[in-house]
């Protein structure tokens, strides 16, 4: 009788979900079908390939999706994260992208494949199709080195005009970069621009395969984070600058800064930015200092997206120098000294 009695229970419990399951159905919405306006253009036949098999199925107007996937409530999931991939990086709407924003957006693929972000790594479990090869991420690779190509660098044998030297011209852009504006630019989301930022502290440079220089400044609240190690989360306040110049070969070979690019701006308010981390983001770019951004959303639809997969360790922020000389590593170098010192002894004993 109790195993009569089980099975029935089992049989009813069953059908109950299989009823549920059904239900749940009724109750899914397919993912809203938007027209191609444009694709990525001038890129190799096995780049496009690549894209389309490991990144349109979330990052484009054409989505292939399998038959679990539009079955609720997986589906639910699955459409959520196209909406947002969507708004991060759509290749069905390449064309609407400047071509400074298509070589940026490009650098991010690669920098997130690189990485092993993207395709995301539960994604790729579900779809093993998906999955970039070593090969396939060099073809990437090769394809953004290409586009740096593009970017017209001074060549060693030439002078910028014929009365300047190469650096009365850096002397100037630099001088151009500080002389004000006849208005503050102000970023969509309502962060102006700081001139300010070339007084603050330098904390670091770096570079990137877009042949630029980057020069990275510091507030003092910053500054003292970086210090004292302690941006998990970062101090309210915290303000970083990062003045981006293309590279620029001297005659000896030396690379240099060049012309001015544009200037990124973060800034730590944990009240007002909740949607990014806590941190207000703002780009201006050229001489004239336009901000980045159609509208205030701007940096929740692009900006957070690298930043949470490639600098949660960090609290987000990119190129957070190392200290050399921290405490506890100068505490963990005397406590191995001394280890060895009184191994020494022991043994002449």
């Amino acid at each position: 009788m109790k195993h009569i009695r089980l099975n029935r229970l089992l049989t009813i419990a069953l059908l109950c979900t299989a009823i549920g399951f059904i239900a749940l159905q009724f109750f899914n919405q397919p993912i809203e079908r938007k027209p191609v306006t444009g694709h990525l253009q001038d890129a190799p036949k096995e780049v496009s390939l690549i894209l389309e098999r490991s990144c349109y199925n979330c990052h484009s107007n054409e989505q292939q999706l399998s038959f679990f996937d539009k079955l609720a409530p997986i589906s639910w999931i699955v459409n959520k994260d196209i909406e947002r991939a969507r708004e991060v990086m759509n290749f069905s709407e390449w064309n609407k992208l400047s071509k400074a924003e298509q070589k940026g957006k490009f650098y991010a693929v690669y920098n997130m494949v690189r990485a092993g972000k993207m395709p995301l790594p539960s994604y790729a479990l579900m779809h093993p199709g998906a999955k970039l090869s070593t090969n396939e991420i060099e073809t990437i690779k090769r394809f953004a080195l290409s586009l740096s190509e593009k970017d017209s660098l001074i060549p060693a044998h030439m002078k910028v005009n014929a009365a300047a030297p190469l650096q009365q011209k850096l002397t100037s852009d630099k001088m151009k970069l500080a002389s004000p504006l006849p208005t503050v630019p102000v970023s969509p989301n309502g962060i102006p621009y700081n001139a300010d930022f070339k007084n603050w502290k330098v904390i670091g440079m770096s570079t990137l395969i877009d042949n630029s220089i980057r020069v990275i400044y510091g507030n003092d609240i910053a500054v003292k984070a970086i210090a004292e190690e302690n941006f998990h989360p970062w101090p309210e306040g915290s303000a970083v600058a990062k003045a981006v110049f293309k590279q620029t070969r001297k005659a000896n070979g030396d690379i240099v800064p060049g012309d001015f690019v544009n200037m990124q701006y973060m800034i730590k308010d944990g009240k007002a930015y909740t949607e990014t981390e806590g941190w207000g983001f703002a780009k201006f770019n050229g001489q004239q200092l336009k901000p980045t951004g159609k509208t205030a959303l701007f940096a929740q639809q692009s900006c957070i997206s690298c930043h949470r997969q490639l600098a949660e360790s960090t609290g987000y922020l990119f190129n957070v120098p190392l200290k050399v000389n921290s405490k506890k590593l100068i505490d963990n170098y005397l406590k191995t000294i001394r280890h060895e010192k009184a191994t020494i002894h022991t043994a002449a004993n």
